[in-house]
């Protein structure tokens, strides 16, 4: 223990066997013990006692649009690692979509990494696109180190990112599992979409009715079909429609390789409390009704909906005109999503060890990272200090992201980020941020 550089000390250290009382050492970056609250400082360690502060492994969050290179005006590198790290987020996979170039060849890949090099707060990882038109550089993508494909069903509301029809679809499936990889999908079918009344206007309740539950459920029904079929993984993106979840959890039954996420704005917000006009509550698929959320918290707590991700999605401020049907889908939420999901969490009886599970861990495990969510021997000293207790006011003028624009604004929501740290270094204490000093990730390859 005499290499021992830093020693964190709290009443309330999350760790997957629970929370206590613990200190953890860590050395070179790295949890190296956890040991009793009381333990002796190693000599030469520098302690950091947070009181009855929580201390959790940072969070993962494995669906953020940082729109860089390309629309830097909706959110870059800079402010989005720095809104994550505000939120307790140490690591965040950005999706291919909403930059240009997408994400969808080594080219376009390597000029990501570039321009994200410098301004990573955090650790930051890539997924690659899987469009009609790219199934020979899937494979490329995936020996570059993506995570693994994102794809539409529907339109994604940017043209250089078109959806996949069911032959395209087949053919990328096909190609990413015959490598192993993995396939997260936006899964609306456009059918039932095109069917559905239009929406225009300001009523919330018209835009609701142009997304309705059918297309999320037959979607995802076409998908367990097609990933049984072929042995595949897949990832179904943020689910909002709980009618789906008895079939996702009778293909987990029958052996499917089948993932789950939701995200906050689908478990603490809801369709009866957004007022018309709002068009900061828009994002695909809808916020949904209250009965509906129940269900969702249900599926999360039953463990049929694996994770929570923020699905950070933003733009500027003119794209969220009162028009529900021109307004720019996408809720910002980075610095938001922990306080809101610890807020409506331990209202509904769950503790900090479940918000970690759903927030931390599965969203670590989800994209192979086994170096990150958990506090344990072996795992990057990567943290948040959490005053879980305490409120505050969202005040959208004091995030971080680029635009300021939230569903949250002037909500009063529990946990207040006091610090986060990255591989063991303080990087921000929630007013403050260190200079960047985030890893670009490369998805982990087994011998």
């Amino acid at each position: 223990m005499s290499d021992v550089e830093l020693v964190l000390r709290s009443t309330r250290v999350v760790t997957p066997q629970g929370t206590r009382p613990a200190s953890v050492a860590v050395t070179a970056g790295r949890i190296v013990d956890l040991l009793p609250h009381d333990a002796e400082v190693p000599a030469g360690a520098k302690l950091e006692d947070f009181g009855d502060d929580a201390l959790l492994p940072g969070l993962v969050d494995t669906h953020v649009h940082v729109n860089d290179p390309g629309r830097t005006e909706w959110e870059g590198f800079w402010t989005a690692t720095r809104a994550a790290a505000a939120g307790g987020i140490t690591t965040l996979i950005d999706m291919p979509l909403n930059s240009l170039p997408p994400t969808t060849t080594v080219p376009h890949l390597d000029t990501k990494r570039a321009v994200a090099r410098d301004k990573a707060h955090i650790d930051v990882g890539f997924w690659g696109g899987a469009l009609p038109d790219n199934v020979k550089d899937l494979r490329p993508l995936h020996d570059a180190g993506v995570f693994g494909f994102k794809c539409f069903l529907s339109p994604s509301g940017v043209e250089e990112f078109p959806e996949l029809d069911a032959e395209h679809l087949a053919a990328s499936l096909t190609e990413i599992a015959g490598f192993g990889g993995l396939l997260i999908v936006h899964a609306e079918d456009p059918t039932h979409l095109d069917a559905a009344p239009q929406a225009s206007g300001p009523r919330y309740a018209d835009f609701l009715a142009s997304r309705p539950r059918v297309s999320e459920n037959d979607a995802i029904a076409g998908l367990i079909e097609l990933a049984a079929r072929l042995d595949a993984r897949v990832h179904i993106l943020h689910l909002s429609s709980s009618d789906a979840l008895p079939l996702i959890a009778a293909a987990r039954r029958d052996g499917v390789r089948l993932t789950v996420e939701t995200c906050p704005h689908y478990l603490t917000l809801t369709a009866e409390e957004v007022p018309d006009g709002a068009s900061e509550f828009k994002c695909c698929p809808p916020i949904r009704e209250a009965a509906n959320q129940d269900l969702l918290w249900q599926g999360l707590a039953e463990g049929t909906i694996d994770c929570v991700v923020s699905d950070h999605s933003p733009s500027t401020t003119d794209l969220k005109t009162p028009d529900f049907g021109a307004a720019w889908g996408g809720i910002s939420s980075l610095q938001l999503g922990l306080p809101a999901i610890w807020t409506a969490a331990r209202a509904r009886g769950h503790a900090l060890d479940d918000v970690v599970r759903w927030m931390s861990a599965r969203p670590a495990a989800l994209a192979g990272l086994e170096t990150k969510g958990a506090i344990e021997p072996g795992r990057d000293a990567d943290f948040a200090v959490l005053a879980p207790e305490e409120t505050f006011t969202v005040d959208v003028q004091a995030l971080q992201h680029r635009n300021k624009i939230s569903a949250y604004a002037g909500r009063t929501l529990h946990g207040v980020v006091r610090s986060t740290w990255l591989r063991g270094r303080r990087i921000t204490d929630g007013t403050t941020f260190a200079a960047p000093s985030g890893r670009l990730l490369e998805r982990p390859t087994r011998p």
